[in-house]
């Protein structure tokens, strides 16, 4: 493996943690010698992942008006159509974003990651990494009049990434500095999928491909994160092989306009791990020294299933890492360091042969 990623693990972005100092404590200590970047966990309001976009981003500009409130008797979505849905303002042509919080809160968690590293809790080499939603997927709640709204509210939010990744760059030495490009409703909209999307799928995508990821300079690590969603459960939409996440990655890489990483993969449901026919299109990826990390660690089935899926990968595809199938903030279990620790034993016994 020539390229600048070559750790044997990927830690998507969320990790069952209650704060920021415990999410890097943790991952330090548990996967520090087998990651070359540690997340903040994704704690606190951006556990909800993108809700946090509906609700930090998008219902507090005063040109976004609310259609329609949650439908969950709690208040809290528990599915993608349970989610408050957005509309711009009649006569509103130009939709503008002031601040992105989710930078403010990357920078404040680099503060502590700085720190940690400098009492040696957090090994010296890794960097700061941090998940960035792509457009389609944070703007998930305009479905109201989504041909008309989206493309205003897509070209603010790709003038207000342009500007925040500058805001967090000056403040990161991209030394440090790794960048996650996190996508779910991109494929569910390739998929065809969401009744609220319209025509030109494959653009929201690609576009952004090409006009975003070239303004990160070369010394930052940058990859992306490929999955069909967790909301409420894995996999929002069961995906026949891995065809359009290769197709994907294949494009990202092509076209970003300088290296990407590494790509993130998600795998199938438990019962398909010795499925053939969803690991072959593996067999298609053309992604250089990009490194590539297959989201086939599940909680369900610890390390023997692991193994069942490793070895069917492996099959179309020789060297990989593995990752969870998605961010993991949000899995069950006896509490958030049992379900970490579970997490490094599966990887672990995976390496060691175990």
């Amino acid at each position: 493996m020539s390229g600048r990623v070559a750790s044997e693990l990927l830690l998507v972005g969320s990790l069952p943690a209650a704060s920021t100092e415990e999410a890097l404590r943790a991952g330090a200590e548990l996967f520090g010698d087998m990651v070359f970047a540690l997340p903040d966990g994704e704690t606190g309001p951006r556990a909800a992942w993108v809700g946090y976009e509906r609700e930090q981003l998008v219902r507090p500009n005063q040109d976004v008006e609310v259609v329609q409130e949650t439908e969950s008797p709690t208040g809290i979505p528990r599915h993608a159509y349970e989610t408050p849905v957005f509309a711009i303002r009649p006569g509103v042509v130009e939709l503008h974003f002031d601040s992105w919080p989710r930078i403010d809160d990357a920078l404040a968690s680099w503060e502590r990651f700085r720190a940690l590293r400098d009492e040696g809790v957090i090994p010296g080499g890794l960097r700061f990494q941090v998940g960035l939603p792509f457009p389609s997927s944070a703007l998930n709640g305009f479905k109201a009049e989504f041909a008309r709204d989206y493309p205003v509210a897509e070209l603010a939010y790709e003038e207000l990434v342009g500007r925040e990744l500058v805001r967090l760059m000056s403040e990161i030495p991209p030394s440090d500095l790794a960048i996650q490009w996190d996508m779910a409703y991109e494929t569910q909209d390739i998929e065809c999928v969401l009744a609220w999307t319209s025509e030109g799928a494959w653009e929201r995508f690609a576009g952004p491909v090409a006009r975003l990821t070239p303004q990160i300079p070369e010394d930052v690590l940058v990859g992306y994160h490929f999955c069909y969603g967790t909301f409420p459960e894995w996999p929002m939409y069961e995906a026949r092989d891995l065809a359009l996440l290769v197709r994907m990655a294949n494009y990202a890489v092509a076209h970003s306009g300088r290296p990407v990483d590494w790509v993130h993969l998600a795998g199938p449901r438990y019962l398909r791990s010795e499925d053939r026919s969803f690991f072959r299109p593996l067999v298609d990826l053309e992604v250089g020294d990009t490194r590539v990390f297959l989201g086939i660690v599940l909680p369900v089935d610890g390390a023997a299933g692991l193994r069942r899926r490793y070895a069917t990968a492996s099959r179309y595809l020789q060297d990989f890492g593995v990752a969870m199938y998605c961010g993991f903030g949000r899995q069950p279990g006896a509490d958030g360091m049992e379900t970490m620790r579970e997490h490094q034993r599966v990887v672990r016994s995976l390496r060691d042969g175990a």
